[in-house]
């Protein structure tokens, strides 16, 4: 299909044609690699686990981080492919209008939307109140931390990407450095380096055992859902792995840098989730007391386990760089919910005004209407920030995990797109030989994950009106959006394989960074 008839087809914006495209590339290879790498490691990791520990048992814990790793890798082999050769503005959901149907980018972006800025942002918010009353006990408002937190996150986005970046380099640096030096303080411990000499092993996998028997259910039926219930916290332990496809957009030579990005991310899973998820198993018993008490250092997994080996003091450490994930991730979520908005803009889906920007290339329209609703954090002053975050968190990973199905069914469509057009995959920046096979593993685990992911309500004596809404909201929410958009808005089909635009938006001209100025800048440049 000629280039002509293929824009008659499908009429491209004024962005994808390069007429008024506006957000600049200012983010360099080494903010791309470490937003990558632990852009969105927020409480998830640090606090998540605990609770994942406790209804799960130790290998519970660990089967389920290790299969949604594997389900979040697979993810980003596809959202890697199609991002490294088509860095456009909107990310994915703009690849999903592109290869699949308009009425996908309308699902896409309003659940991005809601997902981020009603949802996850609101949820570190408010648990970065909780984890700040661990010193304070309540002696002043979760309010006033929550407002100084905002201050913060909204001051780091109004400054532009470059500012993002810049932030977010130094943010992960110290989330690296504390989550190694935990998980090395970790195998010390359990080898008995600790001031009791404790030498721990395996002793908590024998007692209390591998796995819990979920809600004092016998056999392998307890043991099966104590393993289930931990796969949406895993869940909401990895969402945000996605969002340098919404920094694709603003990314500098994204041909050579964002494959680079994503090849890191087996680091992420594997050292960070993965490797976190054994080291806790090892440490503490899953019958603790302290796990899931409450949503601040004490009740960290890594907390525990170093105030049961008589190390004091380093739980105020880690409290301290629990914080700081907490105000990256809420930092990374402002910014992916304002380009998303800015996507659906200039997409048409949204009011024209979000697609404005300043001469630095800053969406403040779109930044400063998604800051609005941080706002929605200040809901657990009265009812309490712990109960809220669990609400959040629940609806975070549905909704994260619909992102990712959306993600590679647009693989899909993309892959049978370069079959029939003859395009060689070898060729693009990044390829991977699983594929498609990985993007059909994605699609049919998230829609099982999300389908029973409420099971908890079904039990005898276990239903709760407020858990069930926040489990299966966002799963419903496709169906409606997706087929409302679809037949009543565009009435348009599918998009074929043989008239897909594979040549609007490819990857850029190179540019060369700058040498790095600092330790910081030149251990990552050499990682």
């Amino acid at each position: 299909m000629s280039d002509s008839n293929r824009d008659r087809a499908h009429p491209l914006s004024p962005v994808e044609k390069g007429v008024g495209h506006t957000l600049k590339r200012q983010l360099k290879p080494r903010h791309i690699a470490m937003i990558s790498i632990g852009g969105a490691i927020g409480t998830g990791l640090f606090l998540g686990t605990g609770n994942a520990l406790k209804t799960g048992g130790p290998v519970g814990l660990l089967l389920g981080y290790t299969i949604v790793g594997t389900i979040c890798y697979a993810m980003m082999l596809c959202l890697g492919e199609m991002i490294s050769y088509l860095p456009i503005p909107g990310g994915h959901i703009k690849l999903a209008e592109r290869f699949v149907n308009p009425a996908v980018l309308i699902h896409h972006g309003l659940e991005l939307l809601v997902q981020w800025v009603t949802i996850t942002l609101p949820a570190e918010l408010s648990a970065s109140a909780v984890l700040i009353d661990y010193w304070e006990h309540r002696r002043i408002s979760d309010a006033a931390w929550i407002s100084v937190c905002l201050v913060v996150v909204i001051l780091i986005n109004t400054l532009g990407a470059g500012a993002y970046g810049e932030t977010e380099f130094f943010f992960v640096s110290f989330k690296v450095i504390t989550i190694v030096g935990l998980l090395i303080l970790g195998v010390i411990l359990d080898l008995g380096g600790g001031p009791n000499h404790d030498r721990i092993g395996f002793r908590y996998w024998k007692h209390p055992g591998p796995f819990v028997q979920f809600h004092g259910i016998g056999g392998a039926k307890g043991r099966f859902l104590g393993w289930w219930s931990v796969m949406t916290q895993a869940a909401f332990s990895y969402i945000g792995t996605e969002i340098v496809g919404m920094a694709a957009g603003e990314a500098k030579n994204p041909g050579q840098n964002l494959p680079k990005a994503i090849k890191r991310i087996y680091i992420r899973i594997l050292l960070f989730y993965i490797g976190g998820a054994w080291i806790i198993g090892w440490l503490v018993p899953s019958n603790d007391k302290h796990l899931g008490l409450t949503s601040d250092a004490a009740s960290s997994p890594f907390v525990i386990a170093i105030s049961r080996a008589g190390i004091k003091g380093l739980p105020s450490v880690i409290n301290a760089a629990i914080v700081r994930s907490a105000w990256s991730a809420a930092s990374s979520d402002l910014y992916i919910s304002s380009r998303t908005l800015y996507g659906l803009a200039i997409s048409g889906n949204a009011p024209q005004v979000f697609a404005r920007t300043s001469k630095s290339g800053l969406p403040y329209v779109s930044v400063t209407f998604c800051a609005l609703f941080c706002s929605l954090a200040y809901m657990g002053v009265k009812s309490g920030s712990l109960k809220v975050f669990g609400w959040l968190s629940n609806m975070t990973a549905t909704a994260g995990l619909m992102t990712w199905f959306g993600i590679a069914f647009t693989y899909v469509r993309f892959y049978a797109g370069m079959k029939a057009q003859g395009y060689d995959r070898s060729k693009l920046p990044f390829s991977s030989r699983l594929q498609p096979y990985a993007a059909w593993y994605v699609i049919v685990s998230t829609l099982v994950i999300c389908f029973f992911s409420g099971f908890q309500v079904f039990l005898k004596g276990g239903w709760k009106r407020a858990d069930f809404i926040t489990s299966y909201l966002p799963f419903a929410l496709f169906p409606i959006l997706y087929f409302g958009a679809r037949y009543l808005l565009y009435k348009t089909p599918m998009v074929d394989a043989a008239d897909m635009n594979f040549i609007t938006g490819t990857v850029q001209d190179p540019y060369d960074e700058p040498p790095p100025k600092n330790i910081l800048e030149k251990f990552w440049a050499r990682v």
